[in-house]
């Protein structure tokens, strides 16, 4: 069985805006099979497709109704199966998101559970009595707002929900439920998927005592756009006994050759890292996790250097998986704005950066294109977030808006028809046509780092060992077997200038630096990397002859 996860470079494919075949204004699985060829190009390992089974559509997919079926907005079983066997004449591995932790309120099951308290599914779900004043049963939020519980007259009970209302949470403490969803994983491994990407890895088991969750500590104790940010959830999720549901998994995943599971830890930063390397950890539980430490405002290299030694120092054996972008968060050239000379020039950085972290590394749809958050009106949001929290928070539209791939056709060729969210000028102005025969584009940027990754197996396998310099430098060592990649990264839209002794040589992309005379000069989010034995390896040292670095 190979590792060919790790290490990786991870596709995202958000189906409802990656290609619309049927005109109908909604991606599909057909429109996805079209374009997978521009996805090979890119050099990558493997896609991950967010959800596509079943669904109400109340978030989007990840309310699911029916566990082994494809929602005909994006076609059949028969389409999945064609871009299966496609994605993998291309090379390419399928992995697919998993929603475990809860399903629609118009799954069979839920309907049939809410019934009453003795019926075959009664303690499928997660349900509680109320307190004698008629109060939900604790003081738990759901992340859309609101209490997590919502009654049901029926019973004359209360259901949890951590998400939407209409997302009610299976009671994974109950063993037919695990084994049950275990089942339809393996109707997907039978089918030929390559893996799962699991969303909301931590959700899955509560505390069964019910108890409070206490108050969060935070730098401002004021309110929150959202008072679910306001509670430390510590009984509402992450539970002890989730590491043996994910043993099952494992073993599950285990019985296939080269198959893989990812899992997403939605957390607090102060506990994501320690989350993600204690489901890691070993070989009996998730290959790799990510959580939204990287997803979020903070670019500084004290971060990024904190993010990545907290993990490995948590779990020696475990292996993260990084990004910047993703369906959940805006995108990180908007994010990230303020610290660019431009916006192409951060672009090019950013997937340097991910090239030289150790882990596996994860490319949300449009991030080659150097594709920017979409501005939206409140009229023209779907998501659920954006509508409840408006104007605090925008929501999730904006970084799902659709491909673009022609800036001329309509809607920029993603759709004949109306699309599902509108495609904008800014954004089309990026479309792959523009960007195809431009060597200095970012979409060439993409293809010509993620072919150095992976020619580099220092970059690939390697250790990482920082070097320690002031901001805006984030700088490292990959080493492996005798060789070291020195990879160094000016954090900021100023150029800086470090001092450089030691034998070496510039390899890979380069990007707005100059190596010479002792001195190693970075321009405006430049980056370099830097080849030599292990032995001799660089000594990078703040300030040169210009002593534009700053010693903090």
């Amino acid at each position: 069985m190979s590792d060919w996860w790790r290490g990786a470079a991870i596709y995202q494919i958000y189906p409802r805006s990656f290609q619309d075949s049927n005109g109908d204004g909604t991606g599909d699985l057909a429109g996805i099979t079209s374009r997978l060829d521009h996805v090979a190009s890119l050099g990558v390992d493997a896609i991950w497709l967010s959800p596509v089974f079943t669904s109400p559509m109340a978030d989007m997919g990840y309310d699911v109704s029916d566990y082994t079926d494809i929602d005909p907005i994006f076609g059949t079983l028969e389409d999945f199966d064609a871009l299966v066997a496609r994605a993998h004449e291309l090379g390419l591995k399928v992995i697919i998101d998993q929603v475990l932790s809860h399903s629609s309120d118009e799954h069979p099951f839920f309907e049939q559970s809410r019934q009453d308290k003795t019926n075959d599914k009664a303690d499928w779900y997660v349900w509680a009595d109320p307190c004698a004043d008629g109060t939900p049963p604790n003081n738990w939020l759901s992340i859309f707002g609101g209490s997590a519980w919502e009654w049901e007259p029926r019973r004359r009970q209360y259901y949890l929900h951590n998400f939407l209302i209409e997302q009610p949470d299976f009671n994974l403490h109950h063993p037919e439920v695990q084994d049950w969803l275990l089942g339809t994983m393996q109707f997907w491994l039978d089918r030929g998927v390559d893996g799962f990407r699991l969303d909301t890895v931590n959700f899955y088991m509560h505390d069964q005592s019910l108890r409070d969750n206490p108050v969060r500590e935070r730098a401002e104790m004021r309110p929150e756009a959202n008072p679910y940010d306001m509670q430390n959830h510590i009984f509402s999720k992450t539970q002890p006994e989730n590491i043996a549901f994910l043993k099952r998994i494992r073993a599950l995943t285990d019985r296939y050759s080269d198959r893989t599971v990812v899992g997403e830890v939605g957390d607090h930063a102060d506990r994501a890292i320690e989350i993600m390397a204690e489901y890691t950890s070993g070989n009996d539980r998730l290959h790799m996790a990510y959580s939204f430490d990287m997803l979020g405002p903070n670019f500084s290299a004290k971060h990024f250097r904190s993010r990545i030694e907290n993990f490995f120092a948590s779990a020696a054996d475990g292996w993260p998986s990084w990004s910047f972008s993703n369906h959940d968060v805006h995108r990180h050239l908007s994010r990230w704005a303020g610290h660019a000379h431009s916006s192409d020039e951060l672009a090019k950085q950013a997937i340097a950066l991910l090239a030289g972290f150790e882990g596996t590394i994860g490319i949300y749809q449009g991030e080659e294109l150097g594709q920017t958050e979409t501005d939206l009106e409140y009229h023209e949001l779907t998501d659920p977030a954006g509508l409840r929290f408006w104007p605090e928070v925008k929501g999730r539209d904006g970084c799902r808006t659709p491909m673009v791939w022609e800036k001329d056709a309509p809607h920029a060729g993603f759709s004949a028809g109306t699309p599902w969210l509108p495609v904008k000028a800014p954004q089309a102005a990026r479309a792959v046509d523009t960007q195809e025969s431009r060597k200095d584009s970012v979409l060439n940027a993409y293809r010509e780092t993620i072919a150095f990754r992976k020619s580099r197996p220092e970059l690939v396998h390697g250790n990482t060992e920082f070097i320690d310099l002031p901001e805006p430098v984030l700088a490292f060592r990959r080493t492996l077997e005798g060789r070291t990649i020195t990879c160094v990264y000016n954090l900021s839209p100023n150029p800086v200038s470090l001092s450089i002794t030691g034998e070496t040589a510039t390899t890979g992309p380069e990007a707005r630096l100059a190596l010479g005379a002792g001195q190693l000069s970075l321009g405006p989010n430049g980056f370099a990397f830097l080849e030599s034995e292990a032995a001799s390896a660089p000594v990078l040292e703040p300030g040169g002859k210009d002593n534009k670095l700053a010693v903090a």
